[in-house]
């Protein structure tokens, strides 16, 4: 029989290498930082609008706002003028209405004078029918008369012209030797009137 030397055993490579891997393990290496766990910080992005959109805003602004008001004062322009044109037409037409109301009496008076062979009692009745006309057209333009015989006198509706002495209250219109005009409520012609006085 052959003898068969068996070959000296090699040392396992994986058993020499144990020792080194438990020394690796036994002393860690620094790891380096997980970048993957950690995201870098986002740069905040420029939500601001630039300098030139932010002027040219504003001057798309200012010419809206400009031509507002331009048309506000075209248009208060416009009122302005309209208002004078009324102002002017209610001046010059204020009589308007009153001088309708006149034009019968004028009527009335140029009838009168055209009459023939007129009477003294159809004059008086055509002065009175005249008069009744022209005292409606005082009314209708608000004018009054003033009339205050027997009335306390008033210095702002009644302007006197002399005082006599009276038995009754002083201060009393006696006399109207003119009848006063108000239109509406103001006054357009004083009563002339004459008051009393206490007697001495």
């Amino acid at each position: 029989m052959q003898d068969i030397n068996p070959t000296p055993e090699t040392p396992d490579a994986s058993k020499a290498e144990a020792p080194a891997q438990q020394t690796i393990e036994a002393h860690p290496a620094p790891e380096a930082p997980d970048t993957a766990a950690t995201p870098p910080e986002a740069t905040p992005v420029d939500t601001m609008p630039s300098l030139e959109e932010a002027l040219r805003a504003a001057e798309l602004k200012a010419a809206e706002h400009h031509d507002a008001w331009l048309r506000a004062k075209a248009e208060t322009e416009n009122m302005r003028r309209r208002a004078q044109e009324d102002v002017a037409k209610a001046t010059k037409f204020a009589a308007d209405k009153f001088a309708q109301a006149m034009l019968p009496v004028k009527d009335s008076l140029e009838a009168a004078l055209a009459a023939e062979n007129s009477t003294v009692e159809n004059l008086r009745d055509g002065v009175e029918l005249t008069l009744k006309q022209l005292a409606s057209a005082f009314e209708g333009a608000g004018v009054a008369v003033v009339n205050p015989e027997g009335e306390k006198f008033d210095p702002n509706l009644h302007q006197a012209i002399s005082a006599q002495p009276d038995e009754g209250e002083p201060n009393r219109v006696l006399t109207v030797l003119q009848k006063g005009y108000t239109l509406h409520e103001r006054v357009i012609r004083p009563a002339l009137v004459i008051v009393s006085a206490a007697k001495a």
